[in-house]
């Protein structure tokens, strides 16, 4: 069983650059056709100041951590018994090429269903630009299979 007293537990925060070059990539490689997230021209058209981050680009920042397997070697969790279990984002600004984005990974909750059978790790990482203005709010479960 994952030991509970890790619930509320938070790790070193870390900055990642939002580069316009990566924006694009990530433009194109999930389909997205609107100029908007490719073109500077297109996007002030729009009135944003510059590219603007896509709503699931987070997730990849988020995976530029410095440690990005901290939970997983904090809790002592085998990486072949692990499962996504869901993901969700809450906004609260825009994000845009240029900015640099701070994360604050917190483990919210770690639970058990099926008498041990399966174990969770709900994380949520606090997402703030450079300015200290919350982002975006990022809620991830990670289920482990017991057996």
């Amino acid at each position: 069983m994952i030991d509970r007293r890790y619930i509320g537990h938070t790790l070193a925060p870390f900055s990642v650059p939002v580069e316009a070059g990566r924006l694009r990539f990530f433009a194109k490689a999930t389909g997205q056709a609107d100029p908007v997230y490719t073109d500077v021209a297109a996007a002030r058209d729009a009135g944003h100041p510059d590219l603007p981050v896509p709503p699931t680009f987070l997730f990849c920042l988020e995976m530029d951590s410095p440690k990005p397997a901290a939970i997983r070697e904090l809790l002592g969790l085998d990486y072949r018994r692990l499962l996504h279990g869901e993901q969700q984002f809450s906004y609260h600004a825009m994000a845009y090429a240029g900015d640099v984005l701070s994360f604050e990974q917190r483990i919210e909750d770690i639970y058990d269903k099926k008498g041990g059978a399966l174990e969770f790790v709900v994380r949520r990482t606090r997402v703030s630009n450079q300015h200290g203005a919350l982002v975006a709010e990022l809620r991830s479960a990670t289920v482990v299979r017991n057996g």
